[in-house]
């Protein structure tokens, strides 16, 4: 079993960055990768960036140069670095996990990007 709890989000105006967390807890699963994803008001949720073993990345081409994520093995915990925010990037975020088992997901973490 792996527990997620994202943190992080809250208001920004455009322009500005926010940086999300996401503490991971459980033992006994092997990792294959793992990401974030969002879901704004009355849309799908969608991949936003990804991080496998190895350290590889990928992002949605629309965050691409502006986000960052990265890994802590230390700290299980995964981030995401979100700079020059704009309107567009609110949404519910959500960390997700998957292992070779099954995919584990976080609750979300509002962002709201406003003026």
């Amino acid at each position: 079993q792996v527990q997620l709890v994202e943190s992080g989000g809250g208001l920004v105006q455009p322009g500005g960055s926010l940086r999300l967390s996401c503490a991971a807890s459980g033992s006994g699963f092997s990792l294959k990768h793992m990401g974030w994803y969002r879901q704004a008001p009355g849309k799908q949720r969608e991949l936003v960036a990804i991080i496998i073993s190895g350290g590889v990345t990928n992002y949605v081409d629309s965050v691409k140069g502006r986000f960052t994520i990265s890994r802590d093995n230390a700290k299980n915990t995964l981030y995401l670095q979100m700079n020059s925010l704009k309107p567009e990037d609110t949404a519910v975020y959500y960390c997700k996990v998957a292992t070779y088992v099954m995919d584990y997901w976080g609750k979300g973490t509002l962002v709201t990007v406003s003026s």
